[in-house]
Order: structure tokens, then sequence, then C-alpha cells
């Protein structure tokens, strides 16, 4: 099987969300909150021993949060592997790899929810 690579990244800031287009043609939308809440960094996360390679049932359950805290100010690309999304409120750790970003997707309709 070939490997699934994203081949275009935008941003809604009205709608709230991220899209992905992948290699295979899915093109998947995720929405700011999930994103911010499923941030993969240690703060995030609660230590470095609670850090996972793939999304847990908890990042579904999203909490109410902060404005700032779900809006995004910036994208940045990290090599070829990664991105690091700068929220509003100054946070700015996770670092979403595209295998992370592609099993959140594919979690969200496994819990029957939209991304």
């Amino acid at each position: 099987m070939d490997e699934i690579y994203p081949t275009g990244v935008t941003a809604d800031a009205v709608k709230g969300e991220l899209t992905i287009t992948w290699s295979d043609g899915v093109e998947a939308v995720y929405s700011f909150a999930l994103l911010r809440n499923a941030c993969p960094c240690a703060e995030c996360r609660g230590g470095h021993e609670n850090m996972t390679s793939e999304p847990t049932p908890d990042m579904f359950d999203i909490p109410e949060m902060d404005p700032r805290a779900i809006s995004l100010k910036d994208i940045e690309a990290v090599g070829n592997y990664a991105l690091v999304l700068h929220w509003e409120d100054g946070h700015e750790y996770g670092i979403y790899n595209w295998n992370y970003l592609r099993a959140l997707w594919e979690k969200s309709l496994e819990y029957g929810q939209s991304a």
C-alpha cells in the first residue's frame, strides 16, 4: 500500500475548521475545538508519560473552552511530516504529525462525530 500524505491544508477561521486533503482523495475536516482538545504536547496530555502516537477516546469529549484557545492564529509546517498550530491564547507546543492527524480523523468517524 502506498503511503498516504497530505496534498493540501486550509483553515477557515469563520467556520473554525481545518481541512486536509489527502493523497487518497479523502478530504478531512477538523474542528478547531477538536484539534486543540487533541493537542499532542506534553502539557496538554498531562506529562510525557501520557503522550501517545494515536488519539484517545477522551480527546472527543470536548469541554467548553476560552474562545482564544480555539482561535487559530497561524499554521507552521514542520519539515514535511507535521504541523504546529499557533492559537490566539499563545499555546503553540503541539506537533501534529501527519499520521496523528489522519488517525484523529479516522477515530472521529469511529466515534460517530465529525472531526
